[in-house]
Parts: C-alpha cells; structure tokens; sequence
C-alpha cells in the first residue's frame, strides 16, 4: 500500500538513480524533480527550492505549473462565468447543466488560464511539523468563492458565522483523516442543514489572478433592497435606533460605572 516505508529508495535522488540504473523513463530530472501529487482537484508541489520559505516559486519557469499559467502570463481580458447552485451544490455553467467532474474540469481550464487558484502556504501537519508547498486549484478556487458569495445573501448572520469556523474544525478532521467518525457526521449533517437554501446563481469575472464578484441572485435570498437602501424609505425608521444602541451598550455603560466608582473608592 505505502512502498515508500519499505523499501531501500530513501530520497527523491535515489529514485532517479533507480531509474536510471533500469532504464526506466522520466518525465523530471534532478532540477525538476519536485514532490507532487495531482488529482481532479488540485496540484501539489513540495520540495527543493519550495523547502525554503524565503525562495519565491518558480511560476514562469516552464514546466512548473501544470494546471495553468502564473497571474503574470494569464491573458489581458477577463472571463466571466456563471455557476448555478442547488442546495450548496454546484450544477451548472453558464446554464449547461454538469456532473460534478465536468463543472470541476471546466472551471479548471477557464480558471488555470486566467492564473486563478496558486496557493503559497505554510501547513501544520498531524504531527506537529510544519511543511511548506505550492497548490494549483483552479476550480476548485472557483467554486469555493462561487460558493461563499452565494451564501452571504442566503445564510443569515449567525448561522454564517457558526458555519465559518466549524469549517476549520471540518477541515482539520477530513486533514487529520478522521472522516469515519461521529463528530464529522455531525458537521456535515448540520452543514447539510444550511444548504437548504443556497440555491441560485453567481457570476464572476476571472482576470490574472483574481476572481471578481460580477452579481449573485438566489429566490431565497435574505437581501432586501427596501430594508437595505441608503434612500429615504418607509421600512426602517432611523428613530428606533436610539433604543437598540442604549440596550446593547448597556454592559459596556455599566463596566465602565463600576470602573469609575471602584477608582473613586481607591482615591478615598
């Protein structure tokens, strides 16, 4: 299941020395030779000059990035795309209804040739170490800000907010390979809760680099134009306000009292 553990190859150099003493062919050679791992999802490369954080990645260096191209070399005109949502999950582009594998390989191609989805980061593994690589995940970059805009205008405040950082703990579990245990089922029955109502549409502009907001709509959506407008209007009446902001600053006027008063009490 795992050769590497077992085995007489203990570095990346012995591989190619093994190779080469078989005459295996490769595709890398000793400059190239980068750790990597590639799936539907992402592109991960670790190793050599990425093992030192100061050392910038190599985007333009032909043969680095497999996915894509850097921000850099991406072309000059934007690309928009539209994804549609059913209950969270993504289910068409630019109105042609696809499988999950399509909507991934499309937005991989649309979003690696706009420079979209380069992750540089610094990870903290299971164990403690800390391990510094390069993602490529063009899609997947895509769909996750697809997925989050569409969700500030169907979620409300508290259930975002407690769905944003359960999302770490979610992500720690699956990372740490716990995804057959009850607190994982848990998340995600809770997750599948929220994803009642996150249905709709999201436009967005891919331009070197950036994905661009480019408008959102949802048939349950929680944005009120009337409720939200910076206009004169009849739904909110500004007086009401006076009320709200003297009850929730009623800890902080009596902290502060009780500051005032225990200061008086020392002088004396």
């Amino acid at each position: 299941i795992a050769p590497w553990r077992i085995w007489d190859i203990k570095s990346r150099d012995e591989e190619i020395d093994y190779a080469e003493a078989h005459d295996i062919p490769l595709k890398i050679n000793r400059e190239t030779n980068y750790s990597k791992d590639k799936n539907i999802w992402h592109l991960s490369h670790e190793g050599l000059d990425l093992e030192n954080p100061a050392n910038e990645p190599q985007y333009e260096k032909p043969g680095f990035l497999e996915m894509g191209v850097s921000p850099i070399m991406a072309p000059d005109k934007p690309t928009y795309v539209t994804i549609h949502f059913e209950k969270g999950v993504p289910t068409a582009i630019d109105g042609k209804q696809m499988n999950g594998t399509e909507i991934v390989t499309t937005l991989n191609k649309l979003g690696g040739e706009n420079g979209i989805g380069l992750a540089d980061l610094v990870e903290n593994r299971l164990v403690g170490m800390k391990s510094r690589g390069v993602y490529e995940t063009p899609g997947g970059a895509i769909l996750y800000h697809a997925h989050e805009v569409l969700e500030t205008i169907t979620l409300d405040k508290e259930t975002a907010r407690v769905k944003q950082y359960l999302g770490i703990k979610f992500a720690d579990i699956v990372y740490n390979g716990q995804w057959y245990t009850p607190l994982r089922e848990a998340l995600s029955a809770f997750v599948s809760e929220t994803q009642k109502t996150v249905t709709g549409d999201v436009k967005l502009k891919l331009y070197k680099g950036n994905i661009i907001n480019a408008g959102v709509t949802s048939p349950y959506t929680l944005y009120d134009e009337e409720v939200a407008t910076f206009d004169a209007d009849d739904v909110y009446n500004q007086a009401d306000s006076a009320g709200f902001i003297n009850l929730f600053g009623l800890p902080i006027w009596v902290r502060a009292k009780l500051n005032q008063k225990r200061a008086a009490e020392q002088k004396d």
